[in-house]
């Protein structure tokens, strides 16, 4: 007589399969409809190669999760039953996506589908914060959004102009701010409690993410999101995933040197790139005083586009740089799209001429040119790429994801 299948053994994994396969056709459904918004049944049928009856129980069991909710279209010239859509419910959990600048502090609550349900920002004066005080006022800002929301919080996702190592929260170099080795996840974590998780990611890696995942990225493997504020940072897709590096230093060609007899850089060294494309340099070249801001970069840009010749000078100058540093991208990365974000969206509406003279110059082969495009949210791919940092466990798990039931 053989002896009986001990616990946990092959008998238990066998049981567990069907529900691994449960989870695993959730998470499907739920990330297509966090991505492209309302399906219907069928098309989710179609997309997951399964019956109709298997999504219509998949979909009851989000719904009664409170993640998705069906509607039935009314009126049109179909004959017959119209297929139920599927979308995100329209109370269902919340992130808060928070994106940290040199200058200033944006915060968001963000739902399923990319829905940004209120934003805020703050400014945090003429010099760079501590990671304490920036700690500090995004506990308070999330606690402000706590307070006011009777939906499910998921966890905080931020956007910081540094280097990140993911795994540790721990921002490495963060030259603009002035940081170094600050463990901004676990300072979050401090003042929040354990309850609520906290992730912690690069804003060039961030952008690029929300734009891959519904932005003008999709359907791209290779792609380069180039972003421009007092900083300037690349968030990469190489082969269909995020090229982060060894300790998450991928990316930071701001501070490739350019000319050595350049300006000095926050880093240290001089004439790296971010001195000549960055808003400090814009703002420089176009002869106006004010600090960086995202008022003080937009006029001048507004300016060029009215003809002022040192504003249009200015512009033009900085695309030139923009050319080059792109050229040389596409000579090492060989990428199909180069989305470029930040003040560097204004360069390439004003100045695409130059940009594209410089790139033609300094691209090993112009034969194959790359696209050059501008992002689809804007400057809101920061926040809304910290977004996917906080919704990842529930995409992976609709069942398993931590959160927070507010008052």
């Amino acid at each position: 007589m053989s002896n009986p299948e001990p616990l946990g053994g092959a008998a238990a994994k066998a049981a567990a399969r069907p529900d691994a396969i449960r989870r695993h056709n959730l998470a499907l459904i739920l990330g297509h409809v966090h991505r492209d918004g309302a399906l219907t049944r069928a098309q989710l049928t179609q997309r997951l190669g399964v019956s109709r009856s298997t999504v219509g129980a998949l979909v009851s069991d989000l719904t009664a999760l409170g993640l998705v909710e069906e509607s039935v279209p009314s009126g049109g010239d179909r004959v017959g039953r119209p297929s139920h859509v599927v979308g995100p419910h329209s109370a269902g959990p919340v992130v808060v996506a928070v994106d940290v600048d040199v200058t200033h502090v944006t915060w968001a609550t963000i739902g399923i589908g990319g829905v940004v349900l209120e934003r805020r920002s703050q400014e945090t004066g003429p010099r760079p914060a501590t990671p304490e005080q920036v700690a500090d006022l995004v506990a308070a800002a999330v606690g402000g959004l706590l307070r006011g929301s009777r939906r499910t919080v998921l966890g905080v996702g931020l956007s910081v102009p540094g280097t990140v190592e993911r795994h540790t929260r721990t921002v490495g170099v963060a030259p603009n701010l002035q940081w170094r080795d600050v463990p901004l996840g676990d300072l979050l974590t401090e003042r929040l409690g354990p309850a609520l998780p906290v992730a912690v990611g690069n804003d060039a890696d961030l952008s690029v993410l929300a734009e891959l995942s519904r932005g003008t990225a999709r359907g791209c493997d290779d792609v380069v999101y180039l972003i421009g504020r007092i900083g300037v940072g690349a968030g990469i897709i190489v082969n269909g995933a995020p090229l982060q590096g060894r300790d998450g230093r991928a990316g930071e060609v701001g501070h490739n040197v350019v000319d050595a007899t350049g300006p000095r850089c926050h880093c240290g060294k001089q004439g790296c790139l971010e001195t000549f494309i960055g808003d400090t340099a814009l703002l420089r070249l176009a002869g106006h005083d004010a600090a960086p801001s995202e008022e003080s970069v937009a006029a001048v840009f507004e300016a060029a586009r009215g003809g002022d010749r040192q504003a249009l000078t200015a512009v033009r100058a900085v695309a030139g740089w923009v050319g080059q540093a792109i050229g040389n991208l596409v000579n090492t990365l060989n990428p199909q799209r180069v989305i470029l974000g930040g003040s560097l969206s204004g360069v390439l509406e004003v100045a695409r001429p130059e940009i594209e003279r410089a790139l033609q110059r300094y691209a090993f082969d112009p034969g194959h040119p790359v696209e050059l495009t501008l992002p689809r949210f804007g400057v809101d791919s920061t926040l809304l790429g910290a977004a996917e940092l906080a919704f990842a466990a529930l995409l992976e798990d609709p069942f398993s994801a931590p959160g927070a039931m507010l008052p």
